[in-house]
């Protein structure tokens, strides 16, 4: 499916952009706007070096060598002497769409003109994203201070044609990647090896691909908790608006309203004492539970989405004022809270689905057939994918620990605060990984109950939902590996086909 052309501009760029850019390969291009805006500052660039003034990372070394005044001739040197020294990663290469996001995320940044590159620079950024050369990466190494300066001098390698790159399946040096693609590498001139390396998007691309799935799986947590209500004959009466009326968190009250109109119809569902007085909490607090959660993940976004647009390098340039300024608008921070943050979000998402897992599989809580399987003995059924989500959730718990506050000075002290942020990141996108692996697993245990107990029954949009499982996965008639059934509904959770059944539930909002 064709999809149109991502304007750079710097600022309007959304994290739905971003995460097609880097899942998708959606093309990108710089506007018109943007090259004059590049020019601008570049021309103060220009004068700051005919007047030998003294300018951190234009005339001076860097970091600790701030003091250190770079000759003429020797600035050409620096550029490339920096993006050498600091390519110190380690460790397994970061995913395509990892790297993807952050080819884009810099080449926007760098277009809003306060940074001081030449247009060409960020153009063979652009083409190099168009045509898929993608610098080899290692996702270890940065401390997310003045930012991600260890991955980002990884992918500015390449465009000097040094380095190493993927094209066309195969891993290679950058110069002949680019060489493959039609393209030539930069000779960068001064400020412009500092510029290419300053800022947080390592964090940032780690943060849109996390950020966009979480949003997504809001939805999934809601379908899933709503097929689970409805096979263990929960009661909705805790689901009235008056509820939500009372204790006004708008998550709480969206999580309710999706859980009324899905269960809405069920022949399944109870009234209080009707079968039991009150749910358990993993049932009865679901709205509670998910609601802080998607309001959790509304200021994350909210945060993420300004970080896109902003400029993070230093020292910047304002052509309007006729300053450069040496600030610390590369420090991660800001995206390394929201990220610490995303992981507790998501952990606590499949934290209460594997509790409902538990309560579907366990004849005790369910009034189901255990492990649900007719054939309890001879086959064991959904035991093990209860394990199986038990051990995720476990495993979330370690990654939610969070990595922001923890500090480790560096450059000689000059450095003396980090954030942190791409650890943070790294560990987000795992919990979110987890988390649909948890809620592929309530899922399958939800069709399979109403398979138990008759799709029927069920409500109109809850059978949706069991009638899209079973697009995926059969019914469990004979004990066969779960592993393969939960791999492919979580990717299906995401495709095309999962994302349009959100659609169709929740037509009152954009999945």
């Amino acid at each position: 499916m064709h999809m149109p052309t991502v304007i750079l501009s710097g600022d309007g760029l959304t994290i739905r952009q971003a995460y097609e850019t880097a899942e998708n390969h959606r093309p990108v291009a710089l506007s018109p706007e943007a090259a004059i805006q590049m020019a601008a500052s570049r021309r103060m660039v220009m004068r700051y070096l005919n007047e030998e003034r003294n300018v951190y990372g234009v005339t001076t070394g860097f970091g600790r060598f701030s003091d250190v005044v770079i000759p003429a001739e020797e600035r050409q040197a620096l550029q490339v002497n920096l993006l050498r020294s600091h390519a110190a990663g380690v460790g397994v290469p970061f995913s395509p769409a990892v790297v993807r996001g952050m080819m884009l995320l810099r080449a926007n940044a760098l277009a809003k003109g306060y940074s001081g590159v030449r247009t060409e620079v960020v153009q063979l950024l652009v083409d190099m994203l168009n045509q898929d050369v993608l610098p080899v990466i290692p996702s270890q190494g940065s401390v997310g201070a003045s930012g991600d300066l260890a991955p980002l001098a990884h992918l500015a390698l390449v465009l000097i044609g040094e380095g190493q790159a993927v094209h066309g399946g195969r891993v290679q040096p950058g110069a002949a990647a680019l060489s493959g693609a039609g393209l030539a590498p930069v000779i960068l001139e001064a400020k412009e090896g500092l510029a290419l390396i300053n800022g947080t998007q390592a964090m940032g691309a780690l943060a849109v691909l996390a950020g966009q799935q979480a949003q997504w799986l809001a939805n999934w947590a809601d379908a899933a908790a709503a097929l689970s209500v409805d096979v263990l004959r929960g009661i909705p009466m805790a689901f009235h608006p008056a509820v939500a009326r009372v204790r006004p968190h708008p998550g709480q009250a969206t999580v309710q309203d999706h859980l009324r109109r899905m269960l809405a119809g069920s022949q399944l569902t109870t009234e209080p004492g009707q079968l039991r007085v009150q749910d358990a909490y993993s049932l009865r607090a679901t709205p509670q539970v998910h609601g802080a959660a998607r309001d959790g993940l509304s200021h994350i976004l909210d945060v993420v989405s300004r970080e896109l647009n902003s400029a993070t390098d230093n020292p910047l340039l304002f052509p309007e004022e006729g300053e450069v300024i040496s600030a610390g608008n590369f420090h991660g921070e800001p995206l390394a809270l929201v990220l610490d943050y995303l992981g507790i979000v998501a952990a606590e998402w499949a934290s209460i689905s594997e509790r409902r897992i538990e309560r579907m599989v366990n004849p005790s809580l369910s009034g189901l057939p255990a492990f649900l399987t007719r054939h309890g003995g001879l086959h064991s059924g959904l035991m093990l994918a209860q394990y199986t989500a038990a051990s995720l959730v476990s495993e979330n718990k370690v990654w939610a620990h969070p990595s922001s506050v923890d500090s480790i000075p560096t450059s000689a002290n000059q450095e003396d605060h980090v954030s942190m942020g791409t650890t943070a990141g790294r560990k987000a996108l795992t919990i979110v990984g987890n988390l649909r692996g948890v809620l592929a697993i309530e899922l399958i245990a939800g069709a399979q109950a109403a398979d138990l107990l008759g799709p029927g029954l069920m409500a109109p949009r809850t059978r949706q939902v069991y009638d899209w499982v079973r697009q995926t996965v059969p019914t469990l008639d004979a004990d066969r590996p779960p592993s393969v059934d939960i791999e492919a509904l979580a990717s299906a959770m995401l495709d095309s086909s999962g994302l349009g059944l959100l659609e169709t539930l929740f037509a009152a909002e954009r999945a």
